[in-house]
């Protein structure tokens, strides 16, 4: 008997929502979210204004919608620059022997000695503020996870029967990891990847907080955070609905994230 997936199903929707919102956010609104009207400061929820305005009189509903694209735009690609970067180290560590994955693990245990918010700081100071930054920040604090993952699957793969196999018909080691290893170890990495990317959307909204991400007047949850918090004497939802944004697309990305890893790791969801 399975069990009921309202669950997962509730996520997949929400998901599929905010995917329509970032590639299309004028079929959401028309409003320009960043027209400011000093006539409409902090109004609260109602007509002509669904999740009321801002300190600046801008519409927040149009700037939760304008910002979904920025706000998950860091996250996935810090999630994508971790997945391709930690597969290629973990791949080379564990297919060009002993002393290659003696440098990079050694490599990997001095990422990982280094706190991942004060890497994120190091490479925005190199790189300046903004979204490239930011992701490229948190994809190397995510990395070293990647490749461990990769080299373990990699190694658990290259003494089966096919590998052993391929080699034996001639293939080079470039021919058998391309197609038989590679591909089996996937998709553990591709469960990581889902689940770490709700926690990467939090660091990224977190780095927008204070001033890391994209700079205004960009419409990102993050930053709209930020930008209310001297105000919440005076007004609850600027603070309320992009905050509520960014703990919906997380709790919609880790359920699905998790009912993946379910599968992947051969379990019923």
């Amino acid at each position: 008997m399975t069990r009921p997936r309202t669950g997962l199903w509730l996520g997949a929707a929400v998901l599929a929502v905010l995917t329509a919102m970032a590639a299309f956010p004028g079929l959401f609104t028309s409003v320009d979210p960043d027209a400011a009207d000093i006539d409409a400061l902090l109004r609260p929820p109602g007509d002509g204004h669904w999740l009321g305005t801002d300190q600046n009189g801008r519409d927040l509903y149009a700037r939760i919608v304008h910002g979904t694209r920025p706000s998950l735009l860091i996250g996935v690609g810090a999630v994508a620059l971790a997945l391709v970067g930690g597969t290629l180290v973990g791949v080379a560590a564990a297919q060009l022997g002993r002393f290659a994955d003696q440098a990079i693990g050694r490599f990997l245990d001095v990422l990982l000695s280094v706190p991942g918010l004060l890497l994120v700081f190091l490479v925005v100071a190199v790189l300046g503020p903004g979204t490239g930054a930011a992701t490229v920040g948190l994809a190397v604090g995510a990395l070293p996870g990647f490749a461990r993952v990769a080299r373990a699957e990699v190694i658990s793969l290259r003494g089966r029967a096919y590998v052993e196999a391929a080699y034996g018909f001639g293939w080079s080691r470039a021919q058998v990891v391309l197609r038989h290893v590679l591909p089996n170890a996937l998709g553990p990495v591709l469960a990581l990847a889902t689940v770490s990317l709700g926690a990467m959307i939090v660091a990224s909204s977190s780095l927008s907080f204070v001033g890391l991400g994209p700079q205004p007047p960009t419409a990102e949850w993050g930053a709209m955070l930020a930008g209310s918090r001297d105000f919440l004497a005076l007004a609850w939802w600027p603070a309320a609905f992009p905050g509520a944004a960014i703990t919906l697309a997380v709790l919609a990305i880790t359920t699905v994230g998790r009912h993946l890893q379910r599968t992947v790791d051969g379990s019923t969801a």
